[in-house]
């Protein structure tokens, strides 16, 4: 019942996700809870990616794989009966078996890490390699990316 409500794939626009039988059996709702948060949200999503990405590290160790999803319908909360006034919601995971080859690769000339499909269906991921994302002192930053 969670399926319809979200948004797959963004860069994909032809395609509207995952097809029957290939649908994620699991999903973990990520909340935001109002009332324990004391810091700005920002930090919360800062704890939201380190502890989604340990879940998703610790199911991939056991062969299940995820995809984190930030867009869903506003009417996703009413659907989950989640109160609105105490919980915010921020991520969906799906949770299950690989369906199709996923290939990571190195971001071009242009750092374009926009994701796309070949005509074998294999999914490309492009990927920032690490000497444009990490900075050592004295060096200067990448140009990759930058026009």
């Amino acid at each position: 019942r969670i399926f319809p409500h979200l948004g797959w794939a963004g860069y994909l626009v032809d395609w509207p996700g995952p097809a029957e039988g290939e649908r994620p059996p699991a999903y973990v709702i990520c909340l935001l809870d109002r009332r324990c948060c004391q810091s700005p949200e920002s930090e919360a999503r800062i704890d939201l990616g380190i502890a989604t990405q340990n879940l998703l590290l610790g199911a991939a160790a056991r062969d299940i794989y995820g995809c984190r999803i930030g867009s869903f319908a506003p009417d996703i909360s009413g659907l989950l009966q989640i109160d609105g006034s105490r919980y915010k919601l921020l991520l969906v995971i799906a949770l299950g078996r690989a369906a199709e080859e996923v290939v990571l690769e190195e971001a071009g000339p242009d750092g374009d890490i926009r994701y796309w499909r070949d005509r074998q269906q294999v999914h490309h991921v492009p990927k920032r390699p690490l000497t444009d994302i990490i900075i050592a002192p004295g060096s200067p930053p990448s140009k990759r990316g930058s026009q």
